[in-house]
C-alpha cells in the first residue's frame, strides 16, 4: 500500500498541539487526501484518528494536523517515534 506520511513535523506550535488538543502534526504527500491519510495513520500507529486537517505551505509542503482520540496520547505516540 502507498504510503502519504512523509514525516512527522516538530515546532513549538506542533508541541502545544500535541500536549493541548491530542494532535499529532505531519508532513504528507502533496497528492495525499484526507481518508489516505487517516487510514495510514490509523494502520501505521494503530491509533484511532478523529479529524485530519491539512494545509500547504509556503514551502510547498502538504502539512496534516492528525486529531488522535482521547483514549490515545499525541506526546506518548511522539515519544514513541522519537520526536519529542
Amino acid at each position: 500500500m502507498w504510503n502519504p506520511i512523509v514525516r512527522v513535523h516538530s515546532s513549538e506550535k506542533a508541541v502545544r498541539l500535541m500536549d493541548e488538543e491530542n494532535i499529532i502534526t505531519v508532513i504528507v504527500d502533496r497528492r495525499a487526501t484526507k481518508h489516505e491519510i487517516k487510514r495510514a495513520f490509523e494502520e501505521m500507529f494503530k491509533v484511532k484518528v478523529v479529524a485530519v486537517r491539512t494545509l500547504i505551505t509556503s514551502r510547498g509542503e502538504k502539512k496534516a494536523y492528525v486529531k488522535l482520540a482521547p483514549e490515545f496520547s499525541a506526546r506518548e505516540l511522539a515519544t514513541r517515534l522519537g520526536v519529542v
